[in-house]
């Protein structure tokens, strides 16, 4: 059982940034893909970004990207997700996701870490 936890959500202003990050426990960590997905209240979980396993391979919904970037420290068993330019429907409780297999839009991966909230205020 692959635990993921999250943290660095918050309030930002709008135009500002935050950086998201995500430990897993499992040790080998390099052997999951990992992800980032975020929901807004009544709105449908929406797919972020991807990374692949040594991290050479990234993936970006159209809506961010060129704002956000999706990294991985495997050493640490952490992925990053940096956002900049945040806008207001940027809002969301934004999740971190792990499986073996690739992780995209319309897949449902395996692991899933509780959320962290990100408030963009005008």
């Amino acid at each position: 059982q692959v635990q993921l936890v999250e943290s660095g959500g918050g309030l930002v202003q709008a135009g500002g940034s935050l950086r998201l990050s995500c430990a897993a426990s499992e040790r080998t960590f390099s052997s999951f893909t990992m992800g980032w997905f975020r929901q807004s209240p009544g709105k449908e979980r929406q797919f972020v970004a991807a990374i692949s396993r040594g991290g050479s391979s990234t993936y970006y919904a159209d809506s961010v990207q060129g704002r956000f970037t999706i990294s991985r420290d495997n050493a640490k068993s952490t992925v990053y997700l940096q956002m900049n330019s945040l806008k207001p429907e940027d809002t969301a409780d934004y999740y971190c996701a792990a499986d073996v297999f690739m992780i995209a839009p319309g897949r449902n991966p395996r692991y899933w870490g509780q959320g962290t909230q990100v408030t963009v205020s005008l």
